[in-house]
C-alpha cells in the first residue's frame, strides 16, 4: 500500500471483520502492529495477506515477460514489419523485468518458471496479433534471460 494508506486506529469493541472490509481491516492491522499490539493481530488473514502479496509479485515478473517474448517473437519472425512501438515495449518491459529482480532479488530463483509460463502466454498473444498458427513458434522459450534482458534491438 501507500504512504496515503489507512491510518484509522483500531477500536478493539469495533474491529472491522477481514470477511466484511478488507480495505478497513488492513488499515486497523497496519495500526495494530505498528502500536506494536501484536495480540490482537489477525495473524492468520494476516499471513493470507502476505503470501498475496508474494503472489501479485511474481504475477507482476511473469506479465512483464509474457509482454516482452510477444514482441520479441514478433521481431524475430516478420522482419518486414518490425516497428518503433515494439522495440519500445521491448525496452520497457525489460525496465520492468530489471526493477521488479532489484526490489524482489528472491523472484530469481522463480525465473525458470516464470519464464516458460510468460512464454507460454507470449507465444499465444503473438500468433494472435500476427495471424499464424502458435505451433510456428517454438514450444518452449528459445530465449535465454541474458537474450530477453541484453539481446540488442535495432528499430529501423
Amino acid at each position: 500500500m501507500s504512504k496515503a494508506s489507512i491510518k484509522r486506529p483500531p477500536d478493539n469493541s469495533q474491529a472491522t471483520r477481514y470477511e466484511d472490509d478488507l480495505y478497513t481491516w488492513v488499515g486497523e492491522q497496519v495500526a495494530l502492529l505498528r502500536s506494536g499490539r501484536l495480540a490482537e493481530i489477525d495473524a492468520l488473514n494476516v499471513a493470507e495477506e502476505l503470501s498475496d502479496v508474494g503472489v501479485a509479485q511474481l504475477d507482476k515478473l511473469e506479465n512483464a515477460i509474457t509482454i516482452l517474448t510477444q514482441h520479441l517473437l514478433k521481431w524475430d519472425h516478420v522482419q518486414n514489419q518490425r516497428s518503433r512501438s515494439w522495440a519500445l515495449e521491448i525496452r520497457i518491459q525489460r525496465r520492468h523485468i530489471g526493477r521488479l529482480l532489484l526490489e524482489n532479488p528472491g523472484m530469481r530463483l522463480m525465473l525458470v518458471e516464470a519464464i516458460g509460463e510468460g512464454y507460454a502466454i507470449g507465444r499465444l498473444r503473438a500468433s494472435g496479433e500476427l495471424d499464424i498458427d502458435f505451433r510456428g513458434f517454438p514450444e518452449s522459450c528459445p530465449y535465454s534471460f541474458d537474450d530477453l534482458m541484453t539481446r540488442e534491438i535495432i528499430s529501423q
